[in-house]
């Protein structure tokens, strides 16, 4: 059986996640890339501002807004983890990666 501290270990770290925060234009409006938001349109639940792989700054809404995060309770973060492959979250520019950057173990909700 395994330990509290064997089960609450993830098994990627913040290293996985090298994004920085910079500045850009979206649509004649200065925004700040790779910085995630709560959404107000009720389209999505998040959103971020990043390059995609032709270099173009875009809007990547991901997330549901009808369910809540429970990320605190260690089994839901597991299944989740591992349901969305966050052990390989892919490319910044795809809503899996931001969303398995949101299920990382001690993480803040950006309001």
């Amino acid at each position: 059986m395994k330990t509290f501290r064997e089960f609450t270990e993830e098994p990627c770290c913040e290293d996985c996640y090298d994004h920085q925060l910079q500045e850009a234009e979206y649509q004649g409006k200065k925004v700040t890339l790779n910085d995630p938001k709560r959404s107000s349109d009720g389209k999505k639940k998040f959103y971020v501002y990043v390059k995609n792989e032709k270099g173009n700054v875009i809007k990547l809404g991901f997330g549901d807004p009808n369910m809540e995060i429970k990320r605190d309770d260690p089994a839901r973060r597991k299944s989740f983890r591992a349901r969305h492959n966050c052990a390989d979250p892919g490319p910044k520019y795809k809503a899996r990666y931001w969303s398995c950057y949101q299920w990382r173990a001690g993480a803040k909700v950006d309001n």
